[in-house]
């Protein structure tokens, strides 16, 4: 499967391609049975107007081999936007081949394009392979001391209408 690795948006067309590697990503992080997503979210998220996201698709030939989901953030602080990436993924017969390196270029490139300060994600801290590969990009862990939270389910649906 070794070959030139070309990066692109997403078409509409590729969005089973893209979920059909989304769940492969989740099937990883041992997260399979948390993906609901379908085309359809994906469509509208991707493609709608405005869209709140964006991804693109590591091809090597007719084989997508890769992708990253990825939108802007913003911090007061900086006064700055940045590209967060939700996701990265290379298949595993793809990995060692500068695939993942190809994406994470575009995605620097891309930042640098709109004027974006610096790019942003989380790793799981088990996720060895991916740690080594993020720390020979140069990249730096986060030191914020911030905690992660969420609100969903009856939780937003109470605050939402209390």
């Amino acid at each position: 499967m070794a070959g030139l690795t070309e990066i692109r948006p997403v078409a509409r067309a590729e969005l089973p391609i893209l979920l059909r590697l989304i769940r492969a990503l989740a099937a990883y992080e041992r997260r399979l049975e948390q993906v609901v997503a379908t085309e359809v979210d994906l469509e509208r998220a991707l493609l709608g107007q405005p869209p709140v996201a964006e991804a693109a698709l590591a091809w090597q030939g007719a084989q997508a081999v890769g992708y990253a989901l990825y939108y802007p953030v913003f911090s007061t602080f900086r006064g700055r936007a940045a590209l967060y990436l939700e996701d990265i993924f290379v298949v595993p017969e793809a990995r060692g081949q500068g695939v993942g390196y190809a994406l994470m270029r575009y995605l620097a490139q891309l930042a640098r394009a709109r004027g974006y300060d610096r790019l942003e994600w989380s790793v799981l801290d088990w996720n060895a392979p991916a740690i080594a590969f993020y720390q020979r990009l140069g990249a730096v862990p986060k030191e914020t001391g911030w905690v992660g939270y969420m609100l969903t389910g009856e939780a937003l649906e109470a605050l939402a209408h209390g």
